[in-house]
């Protein structure tokens, strides 16, 4: 069945409201075709967790038919709705919109044309039964009244943490503790679930205060948010490193996230038959073994460092160290610094660098995208993250909600206009680049930062001062693989020498799922396999088409193992699904998995 709206004689929420209604009645009916009748030929269904319990998007009427049959009777979606004006552009009608599904509550987004539901997202925000404790229904904080052997809210935090891993156990332990962990550890709590946040390092934050000493944001702080607190109205746009290690610190504490630091994540297996985790830690130098029902990794979108092994590097006398481990400009004034790599990392570096005096050359193995920050923030970012934003009424949810509405496979047509503005306003700027030797590219389809961030996780620079470096000279360019390291210089493989005092090697980072080969076995990691990715089939992001985030926020094919990462905006927005789908399971609610894909690529 195919439905062809008439453009010219409804009004955009006409035809909004008839749509939906068509949509939950056939719904109802549980006709999967007569559903997928009322998409477009080429259409897109993103659903986060409302309809599947999982993270995905299907293609198309066949694809719209297959997530009806599989799914549509244990959601049980009704009440569709509108929650404000549709509006109307170039042909398209876009709605936001609320329904209830029989577990909870959802909202979504809908793009309509002629021919149908071009888009439609359909997320699920809260478990009916099962609210947050915030706004009308937030907790009183004290108990009037008198009661002998009542503990103060201290005391009873302080209960609840030495309770954990002896008298009682945690449904979750997140191993990781940087923003992603932190952020779902707040989730976590306001639902109730039980939980341990580990970490190695002492303080809360302390994975920002001990990168180099130049690092800082550069996202704006309208993209940055953590969940229930924002930013105070004063803060800086692009945070410096401490003062966001500082932040994180005050968020776990006010957020009374069970967060265990200076503990380490030793051994982890999974006892199937039981259905829980034996979770081994080394907590300030006493062993313990935790139970939960569910392990997150939350160890970063990037997994492990990456450290090439190159010939030479034991007779090197100088220092040599991976990005990750870098300690600041500081102690090599004067020195001749190589620094092998060109993305953001390298670019930060060299900047700083050679402000202190060094002598620094960035070797470049392959092309780079590079963006400067103000044409990113004014062309790519500012009509949904920024202070006119605010002030027009984007919430920080609404922009979320607005990016999450785009489906990954057509996320290059929207990148794509602005990318070409970009090149038209910095073209000067691209043209000293260039000219200086510096390989550049805009992604396999020109498509820009964000979509070789989805696809790769790596590859571009943001610019904020040391493209200028690298135009003019001062930063130098060498270009090629390493053949070797001698006792005082980098060897490139056409034989170039480049002297060095130090070499640092912003190399990059693996698969998350190095991390599930380490903790708990490489044949769980090969289970799960490759994280991190679309399948684009672009460079560093294989096929097949996988249409989400391979592995992370959702189900893997390890029961029980989940990867939760990413910047400050995934952390924020993915962790709302993560922690629901957690929830459902620590309460026994039903959660039929549709579409977990096929594992195509090891660890």
């Amino acid at each position: 069945m195919t439905q062809t709206l008439d453009a010219t004689s409804t009004t955009a929420r006409d035809r909004v409201d008839g749509w939906l209604s068509d949509f939950e009645q056939a719904l109802a009916a549980r006709d999967a075709d007569r559903v997928a009748g009322l998409f477009a030929p080429t259409s897109f269904w993103r659903d986060l967790i409302a309809f599947t319990w999982n993270l995905t998007t299907v293609e198309n009427r066949d694809g719209v038919a297959d997530l009806v049959r599989a799914s549509a009777e244990a959601a049980g979606a009704h009440g569709f709705h509108v929650t404000e004006e549709p509006t109307e552009a170039d042909g398209v009608v876009e709605a936001w919109i609320g329904f209830e599904t029989a577990v909870g509550q959802g909202r979504g987004h809908l793009r309509l044309t002629d021919e149908g539901a071009w888009t439609l997202l359909t997320t699920l925000y809260e478990l009916k039964g099962y609210e947050e404790p915030q706004g009308e229904g937030r907790p009183t904080g004290v108990e009037h009244g008198v009661r002998p052997g009542r503990l103060s809210w201290k005391e009873a935090r302080e209960a609840e943490n030495a309770a954990m891993g002896s008298t009682a156990q945690p449904f979750v332990v997140v191993v990781g503790g940087g923003q992603g962990g932190i952020a779902l550890g707040a989730r976590l709590r306001q639902l109730g679930i039980p939980h341990v946040v580990v970490d190695r390092h002492p303080r809360p934050g302390d994975q920002w205060r001990s990168r180099y000493k130049s690092l800082c944001l550069h996202d704006p702080v309208w993209y940055d948010h953590l969940p229930y607190i924002d930013f105070p109205a004063n803060w800086p746009v692009f945070a410096p490193k401490d003062k966001i290690g500082d932040w994180l610190e005050m968020y776990t504490k006010v957020m009374e996230i069970n967060y265990w630091s200076s503990t380490t994540c030793t051994k982890a297996a999974y006892d199937a038959a039981e259905g829980e985790w034996t979770v081994v830690l080394d907590r300030g130098g006493e062993q313990v073994v935790l139970r939960p029902k569910q392990l997150v990794l939350a160890t970063g979108m990037s997994g492990k460092p990456n450290v090439p092994a190159i010939p030479g590097q034991d007779r090197f006398r100088g220092d040599q160290h991976h990005s990750s481990r870098h300690p600041g400009p500081d102690a090599y004034a004067g020195k001749r610094a190589v620094v092998i790599g060109s993305n953001n990392s390298a670019h930060d570096i060299c900047a700083a660098l050679w402000e202190h005096g060094a002598d620094v050359t960035m070797v470049q193995r392959s092309s780079t995208h590079v963006v400067k920050s103000d044409s990113l923030m004014d062309l790519g970012m500012k009509a949904l993250y920024s202070e006119s934003a605010v002030a027009a009424g984007i919430t920080t949810q609404k922009a979320d909600m607005t990016f999450a509405s785009i489906p990954y496979r057509i996320m290059h047509e929207f990148q794509k206009p602005i990318y070409d503005a970009i090149r038209e306003r910095d073209a000067d700027f691209y043209r000293r680049l260039e000219e200086a030797g510096f390989l550049l590219d805009f992604g396999d389809d020109d498509s820009g930062l964000f979509l070789k961030y989805l696809r790769r996780g790596s590859g571009y620079y943001i610019d904020v001062g040391a493209s200028e470096l690298v135009a003019n000279g001062d930063v130098k360019l060498a270009h090629g693989a390493v053949r070797e390291l001698t006792e005082d210089a980098v060897v490139l493989e056409d034989g170039s020498r480049l002297p060095a005092d130090v070499v640092v090697y912003a190399t990059g980072y693996g698969s998350m799922n190095g991390w599930a080969a380490d903790l708990i076995s490489q044949e769980v990691a090969d289970t799960v396999g490759k994280v991190w990715g679309l399948g684009s089939d672009t460079r560093k992001d294989p096929g097949p088409w996988e249409g989400e985030q391979r592995n992370m926020w959702k189900p893997t094919r390890q029961e029980g193992l989940w990867f939760h990462g990413g910047n400050l905006h995934q952390s924020r927005h993915y962790s709302l699904y993560l922690a629901l789908q957690l929830k459902a399971r620590c309460e026994g609610i039903p959660t039929p998995v549709y579409g977990v894909p096929e594992t195509h690529h090891l660890a």
